[in-house]
């Protein structure tokens, strides 16, 4: 397996990861205030698009750009790859727990602790966000 292959991959999993964890469930982005609140309406927005099953939004719109520009890279490109791994969630219920807007000079990146609940066994996730064009966008996970 080439070296650029396993790289996007891994991207792809950890992209994926995050629309799983967005899926189908419920958030709470009320709870937060300025950045805080405009990056949990992020997830918010993330689950309703892949409910909606709007892959192609979902790339346009929710993603980071280089993260989109890698998974493009892949079979059938960001929208198919998101599609292909949405058809694999089922019953899953996600709430933001914590939201962390970096201070300067990282200001423009941030992270959501998620707590997810997936054939009952509840987990959490930090996604990382960046913002692009004065818009945060989920760059992955960690």
């Amino acid at each position: 397996m080439p070296v650029l292959w396993k790289r996007t991959a891994a991207l792809l999993s950890a992209c994926l990861l995050a629309v799983a964890l967005a899926a189908c469930g419920s958030t709470t982005a009320s709870g937060f205030k300025g950045e805080e609140h405009e990056v949990a309406q992020v997830v918010e927005k993330l689950q309703n698009e892949a409910t909606a099953g709007e892959q192609k939004k979902i790339c346009a719109n929710i993603l980071a750009g280089a993260l989109v520009k890698q998974l493009s890279s892949v079979s059938g490109g960001c929208a198919e790859a998101i599609k292909r791994q949405l058809a694999e969630v089922d019953n899953l219920v996600v709430n933001v727990k914590s939201v962390q807007v970096n201070p300067a000079p990282h200001e423009n990146t941030a992270s959501a602790l998620v707590t997810s609940t997936y054939s009952g066994k509840t987990a959490e996730s930090t996604l990382t966000l960046v913002k692009e064009d004065g818009k945060w966008r989920i760059s992955g996970t960690s």
